[in-house]
């Protein structure tokens, strides 16, 4: 008897572990899995997938929580994977041959594994990118507001915001003539730098309306006429314009911030199989079509620009000339250790009167 019941509570065991294996937990940003994207790959598949959104900063902390348990496909930026994995160990190395590199733009797949590679295995693979400047009122900025310092003018004192991030740190080092990229090898040059743009953020402060932290809020203070610049992304600006023609993303002259947002295996993720399928969809250029749809963001699709709106390109090319497009600074990985002198720097000018 007693054999029976625990050979059924395998049984059991079992069976719910085939059920998880069938569902594909997902961390991930808003507009990465669109209702549409879900349900037609839940169609195809007879998969589920269970869609968490998130941002770098809760994805890192939730898999740093677990182990890298909880999720079985995650999805941060390229420079979060290097260090967290050679610190924390929350990811599990991806096996190349199970995808469809055909489906990838091969100088961004080659780019985004080159970065992302640890100990000779390769942690991420790239999804969607895009970039980050500013986006303003070109009615009520005029020509004040070229660079990420210029949002410290007095011109424009009182209307702007920016997020108390990383971005923020880096677009300013980058406007101040510093290259905190170089310094990335060098801890002690990085504080340095830090240390000047901390000086500039909390002798900025008087100018800031509000430092956001969810898009909504700032597509609303922008709207609102609260704010007329600020640090945000390009897709932003670009569906600012679709309601008022005065307002749009621009590449800042030190450089529009490139970031490219990837695919990820958790350390302790149970539906691999499952994750690698999802990847293969939704790279996919008519699917991928569908997310740029959704996030407004390209894809590292190959040839899924052919299926992107005419009215998104036409966008994207008027914020990036060419030599836009050129000076684009591109996030590298970030080694350990950076992420807490960047933590103690945004605590101080949090702080501060």
């Amino acid at each position: 008897m007693t054999r029976t019941i625990l050979l059924a509570g395998t049984m059991l065991a079992g069976l719910a572990s085939v059920a998880q294996a069938d569902t594909l937990r997902l961390l991930t940003w808003g507009g990465y899995a669109p209702e549409d994207v879900v349900a037609k790959f839940e169609e195809e598949t007879g998969h589920t997938v269970e869609v968490t959104k998130s941002n770098n900063e809760e994805m890192i902390a939730k898999l740093r929580a677990t182990g890298g348990g909880g999720f079985d496909l995650a999805q941060p930026s390229q420079d979060r994977i290097m260090g967290p994995q050679m610190e924390f160990g929350i990811y599990k190395p991806i096996d190349v041959s199970k995808l469809k590199k055909e489906l990838f733009i091969p100088s961004m797949l080659d780019a985004t594994m080159g970065n992302t590679t640890v100990n000779g295995d390769v942690y991420g693979v790239p999804h969607v990118w895009g970039t980050s400047g500013l986006v303003m009122n070109t009615a009520e900025a005029g020509d004040t507001v070229k660079d990420y310092t210029d949002l410290c003018a007095p011109e424009v004192a009182g209307k702007v915001s920016y997020r108390l991030k990383r971005p923020t740190l880096i677009g300013f080092a980058f406007a101040m003539g510093e290259d905190p990229f170089a310094a990335y090898g060098d801890e002690a040059k990085y504080a340095e730098i830090m240390g000047k743009v901390e000086a500039k953020l909390i002798e900025c402060k008087e100018n800031v309306k509000t430092y956001w932290g969810g898009g909504d809020e700032l597509m609303n203070l922008l709207r609102s006429g609260e704010v007329t610049a600020s640090m945000a992304w390009d897709t932003g600006g670009w569906k600012l314009n679709d309601d008022n023609a005065d307002l749009t993303f621009v590449a800042p002259a030190s450089g529009a911030l490139g970031w490219i947002d990837t695919f990820v295996l958790p350390a302790k993720g149970q539906a691999d199989d499952v994750a690698y399928e999802w990847i293969n969809f939704v790279m996919q250029p008519e699917v991928a079509a569908m997310i740029t749809a959704a996030a407004g963001n390209f894809t590292a699709s190959a040839g899924a620009d052919e299926f992107a709106e005419d009215s998104l390109k036409a966008k994207y090319q008027a914020s990036f000339p060419q030599e836009a497009i050129d000076n684009i600074k591109w996030y590298p990985p970030v080694p350990a250790g950076l992420e807490t002198i960047e933590g103690e720097v945004l605590d101080r000018v949090q702080a501060a009167n």
